[in-house]
């Protein structure tokens, strides 16, 4: 078992149901998935960049990433319907564990000048998106293989109801907010 999904199971849990007293332990919020989004706009002009994009999304999440494709043409982007624009993976169970593992202790520590995520990214609805400027804070990346560096756009998903839940559920699994 995961060492993230034990100290959930273990720790979070028995914190967050004393903390807003839920009756039942199916009350306390859980991540549900994580979503990486890699957005490729400059793949309108080279197709090959978004082969790059996947091979390093697929190295970062450990599965192969779906690409995306434009739904509506947009001249002034010089974007057509259909045209690939970018890549997603949606990450769940064993998997998520693992990624919010690495993210949480080897990548978040290599960014320059890094004081913590910011808290002010909630939906509303117990969600939280994290955005990455490089894709090279990951071990896994090969800095002599980049073809382009790139941001991506992490979002956690939570059953929690209120950004509060969620806020606390995210940092009892140890993902560090500025303070």
């Amino acid at each position: 078992m995961n060492r993230l999904k034990e100290k959930y199971l273990n720790e979070v849990v028995p914190s967050l149901q004393e903390k807003y007293s839920y009756k039942s332990i199916m009350q306390v919020p859980k991540l549900e998935k994580i979503v990486i989004n890699m957005g490729v706009g400059d793949a309108t002009g080279n197709s090959k960049l978004i082969d790059a994009a996947v091979n390093d999304l697929t190295l970062i999440a450990g599965q192969k990433p779906v690409v995306t494709r434009a739904r509506k043409s947009i001249a002034g982007f010089k974007v057509r319907e259909g045209q690939a624009i970018g890549c997603k993976v949606t990450l769940r169970g064993e998997n998520m564990y693992n990624f919010l593992d690495k993210l949480i202790s080897i990548a978040l520590p290599r960014v320059r000048d890094f004081h913590g995520v910011s808290e002010k990214a909630f939906d509303g609805r117990g969600n939280y998106t994290l955005g990455i400027k490089e894709q090279l804070i990951f071990s896994e990346i090969d800095y002599d293989n980049v073809v382009k560096v790139r941001g991506m756009d992490i979002v956690f998903v939570t059953t929690a109801r209120s950004n509060e839940e969620a806020y606390d559920l995210l940092k009892e699994l140890g993902i560090p907010f500025r303070k």
